[in-house]
């Protein structure tokens, strides 16, 4: 199965929402709308809404196996949703929420215990089939709306950022269960969300949003890999990625117009000019790897531990960036201390903002 969004565009009271998105979606596959956190309006809930048919697109076709859906109501569209807010209905029991889509369907009595067991276990809340949302937790409300969406087998599911609200815990069991469910239905699965691990850990194709504007498609690993410009770095990046803004000149690399560092190999075929140099937070180092790392000399302004990594905010009288960690490490704000930067890992932006040099050296995220 295909879905083809074809010169997709939509207007709200005259503001753009969706700027002519062409896209192809296909099933078998994941496919993650990503979008930067902390940023309103990307266009991802909108475009699912416009794909689930609660929105009228203002130009442009939704063609499903070549028919386009634009004009079909959403009631008649083979579609389901799932939202990152918990929405079941409270006044019916677990059993009557999931069977609830099949009802409206007019399957057999039957057939309707016979999907709602089945779903149920897939999702294990077998055990709370007879209870009503409230007395559930969190996950397994959640699971419970997964649930009513997975059980009419839709040609289209739709999870917009559906394990947000959850606890660490959770959102990692179920992200399991969803690419173990999702892989074996031939249905188009679409999942919103900020998260880049996310997109990573469900593979598939990554579609990077901005302002409505679809910005870089491809497979998950060679987006993050390959950012085609700064936004898509940013994007595909958690923690975003660090830029320092430089230039080539007599055969150095200045930052700030102070920070000079010999010119060496791989970057040493950049012609002089400005540029934007991207470095992620992991690829910092507190040690040096190689002769030609650049050290630097940083003031400590924050330092997180969470759990097995520490988030470490630094800066100097030019510019501020992140460091991450593997490990628990203690910094008191204030304390200065070096790092070092492996210049095989730079990504390298032109003034447009558009990507002129890949790191060289195999990198991890």
């Amino acid at each position: 199965m295909s879905l083809v969004l074809e010169n997709l565009s939509y207007e709200l009271n005259g503001v753009t929402r969706i700027h002519d998105v062409n896209l192809t979606l296909k099933s078998g596959i994941f496919n993650v709308l990503l979008g930067k956190k902390g940023s309103v309006n990307t266009g991802k809930t909108t475009l699912m809404r416009l794909i689930a048919g609660l929105e009228t697109p203002s130009k442009g076709r939704i063609l499903m196996n070549g028919v386009d859906l634009v004009n079909i109501p959403v009631q008649k569209r083979n579609v389901s949703m799932v939202h990152h807010q918990f929405i079941n209905y409270t006044h019916l029991t677990v059993r009557e929420n999931i069977a609830s889509p099949l009802r409206v369907l007019g399957l057999k009595k039957s057939e309707i215990e016979h999907k709602v067991n089945e779903i149920a276990t897939l999702l294990h809340i077998e055990s709370y089939l007879e209870r009503y949302p409230l007395e559930l937790s969190g996950g397994q409300q959640q699971r419970t709306a997964m649930a009513r969406a997975l059980v009419k087998d839709a040609d289209i599911l739709l999870l917009d950022e559906p394990l947000v609200n959850l606890d660490y815990k959770l959102r990692e069991e179920l992200r399991t269960e969803i690419r173990e469910l999702l892989v074996a239905r031939n249905c188009i699965a679409i999942y919103a969300t900020t998260n880049p691990k996310i997109a990573m850990v469900l593979g598939g194709k990554s579609i990077l949003m901005r302002k409505g504007r679809v910005i870089q498609e491809g497979l998950a690993v060679d987006v993050y890999n390959q950012p085609a410009n700064i936004e898509a770095a940013k994007i595909s990046s958690d923690p975003e990625i660090n830029l320092i803004d430089g230039c080539i000149e007599d055969n150095e690399i200045i930052f700030a117009q102070l920070l000079r560092f010999p010119l060496s190999s791989p970057l040493d075929d950049l012609i002089p000019g400005n540029y934007c140099f991207g470095i992620r937070p992991s690829h910092l180092k507190m040690t040096p790897t190689e002769d030609s790392d650049l050290e630097l000399s940083m003031r400590v302004d924050l330092a997180e531990i969470s759990g097995s990594e520490t988030m470490i905010r630094i800066s100097n009288s030019h510019f501020n960036i992140v460091m991450h960690l593997a490990g628990i490490h203690k910094y008191q704000t204030d304390t200065q201390i070096k790092i070092y930067i492996p210049i095989q890992k730079f990504f390298v932006f032109d003034t447009n903002g558009l990507l002129i040099k890949l790191p060289t050296l195999p990198y991890q995220n």
